[in-house]
């Protein structure tokens, strides 16, 4: 099913002020409706390597195998998630275990890693896969909210009382990951399934940018720019490099326009007959 009418994507990857090299990578697909983003690290550029093959082997993934997916009617509820959360979910596995390999390979690269965020959308629903800090917000009307939870040291700390997320803004932990792809030769990830509304803005972002620009600044530009979301990402990616910019800053903006139901074959019709 092609989905480019109904759902709206723009993005922007930007070096910063303070880092040599580009770490993060963006990946989109607005035919298929997945969108990627991942924050690499390692020495010796291999974090660029870690994030480049997570996004680029997320998005194929998702290329060669979601129209099988469309012809088989995409069953629901398997084992609680829909099939193509199933897929991404194997998708994202199989990316963190060609990480994995190539830093074993390669002894330059030895102990690379990535965060990953990543989103499809598929009959009115949307998937999210979450590995690291990289975040996923969404805006619906006037609430803006955070709907992925970072694996990090401080949001461990938060959770265990030590920080409030007031104190936590100040702290000299934010960049310590507690989960990340290319790491082990598995890894947990946390997959969610949203439904979505008609007007609905997400945006996936790299640290870069929630680290630099705080929650109602971004709600502030997202809703401002509402009409164009190029412009939006550009005005992100601007305001984090004026504060200072010292990360790498990736901005992943989707609205939905339209509703995006799955078409149902004549099987499908014919099954709902005996439900």
């Amino acid at each position: 099913m092609n989905i480019s009418h109904a759902v709206e994507i723009a993005a922007l990857t930007n070096v910063g002020k303070a880092r040599s090299h580009n770490e993060d990578s963006i990946a989109t697909d607005a035919t298929l409706g997945v969108l990627v983003l991942a924050d690499g690290m390692g020495g010796y550029q291999a974090g660029e390597v870690a994030s480049g093959l997570a996004t680029e082997g997320v998005v194929r993934a998702v290329r060669e195998r979601l129209p099988a997916m469309e012809e088989a009617e995409r069953h629901p509820a398997i084992g609680g998630l829909y099939g193509a959360s199933l897929m991404l979910r194997d998708a994202v596995a199989e990316a963190n275990q060609h990480i994995y390999a190539a830093g074993q390979r390669e002894e330059r690269m030895s102990g690379m890693g990535t965060t990953l965020v990543s989103v499809l959308f598929h009959d009115n629903r949307m998937t999210i896969a979450h590995v690291g800090d990289s975040r996923l917000y969404r805006l619906r009307g006037d609430i803006f909210q955070q709907l992925t939870k970072d694996h990090s040291l401080l949001q461990h700390l938060i959770d265990q009382g030590f920080y409030t997320p007031e104190e936590a803004l100040k702290s000299g932990k934010r960049n310590v990951v507690t989960r990340a792809l290319g790491v082990d030769p598995t890894v947990e990830v946390d997959m969610r399934e949203e439904e979505v509304q008609v007007g609905d803005i997400y945006l996936l972002c790299s640290d870069g940018l929630n680290d630099m620009v705080g929650e109602h600044d971004i709600h502030l530009i997202i809703s401002t720019f509402s009409g164009n979301l190029q412009l939006a990402v550009e005005q992100l990616v601007q305001m984090a490099n004026d504060q200072g910019g010292q990360d790498n800053i990736s901005v992943i903006l989707a609205r939905v326009k339209r509703a995006l139901p799955l078409r149902r074959g004549l099987l499908w019709r014919i099954l709902g007959w005996f439900r």
